[in-house]
């Protein structure tokens, strides 16, 4: 961080390099430089960005989705989450990062509201989950079975797209120690 009145963020972006979206880390970089941001650092090619701002949470949410939507022209959606809850987050998460045969997967939202909805159809799909709090819900997964689990098809339906992403807990873990929290 810049200075003692800035907060440090993890932002997360939904949709890109994957889903016919591809923006490169360094124009992505580059773009998100011309905000009132400091530190900007983006993390593996999936949409992981640190940073620092002296705005709140909402403000920073609503300039780096105006700035990627004016930038890639596509309907931008993020979730920011300043690093130091980001760190709660996980350190709440019951299940480890790395187990045979298993992945964990953090789902974190911008709507209460609609994780929970997504997270009580989970429930009732009888997938194995766990609320960390009104942002975020952890679930494990066997590896090679993450998109026919019955949380990310959930997940990918449209109604969620504009308020949840989901991340590997390892990929969680990197961007902690980017932020430096």
């Amino acid at each position: 961080m810049t200075d003692s009145s800035a907060t440090a963020y993890a932002v997360f972006l939904r949709g890109i390099n994957g889903n016919g979206i591809n923006i490169k880390m360094a124009d992505l970089k580059r773009e998100l430089g011309q905000l009132p941001l400091a530190g900007v650092r983006t993390l593996l090619a999936s949409g992981n960005v640190v940073c620092s701002a002296e705005a709140p949470a909402g403000e920073v949410k609503a300039m780096v989705e105006q700035r990627l939507r004016e930038a890639f022209g596509y309907d931008a959606w993020v979730i920011v989450l300043p690093a130091q809850r980001v760190r709660e987050l996980v350190a709440a998460c019951p299940y480890p990062p790395d187990a045979d045969g298993m992945h964990t997967y953090i789902t974190l939202g911008s709507d209460e509201a609609l994780l929970r909805e997504l997270f009580d159809a989970g429930a009732a799909a009888g997938a194995e989950q766990v609320l960390l709090g009104p942002e975020a819900a952890a679930w494990p997964c066997p590896k090679g079975g993450t998109l026919d689990s019955p949380l990310s098809k959930l997940g990918a339906k449209a109604r969620y797209k504009s308020t949840t992403t989901t991340r590997n807990l390892r990929t969680m873990l990197k961007v902690l120690e980017a932020a430096g929290a």
